[in-house]
């Protein structure tokens, strides 16, 4: 594992949500569950925004408590996707960024870019499950 660059996924889900027509009614929770995935990546980077082939468009920012860096929050530009993304510098090391995602993208990656699949290729992906 490269020591610049971390992944530390907090949940993961690599299949689309289900509909929500073609389930029983009582397994709507977990079609829900689905689409709310987590995944958090620490990267050792001097830039903020890692480039993953998507587009995103930043619709806030906030201060934390006990952190002295904002934390950045963006959304999928792709008309109909739901993904979210926060962007925030660790409190105790500055050298990283941990970015957050949210969701399953409903569309296929726009541009494949060489670091981000260099960065999947490289490091070992923990689940959890919040």
């Amino acid at each position: 594992m490269d020591k610049d660059q971390l992944m530390y996924p907090i949940s993961s889900s690599s299949s689309p949500s289900p509909s929500y027509s073609k389930l029983p009614h009582h397994l709507h929770h977990v079609a829900e569950q689905m689409k709310h995935r987590r995944f958090a990546f620490q990267t050792r980077s001097q830039v903020d925004i890692l480039d993953d082939g998507y587009r995103w468009r930043k619709y806030g920012e906030k201060s934390v408590k006990n952190n002295k860096f904002p934390r950045s929050y963006y959304r999928c530009s792709y008309r109909g996707c739901n993904v979210k993304k926060q962007i925030q510098r660790h409190s105790k090391d500055e050298e990283i960024v941990v970015t957050t995602y949210e969701g399953t993208h409903s569309h296929p990656v726009e541009k494949t870019t060489e670091s981000f699949e260099q960065i999947l290729r490289n490091h070992h992906i923990y689940s959890l499950t919040l």
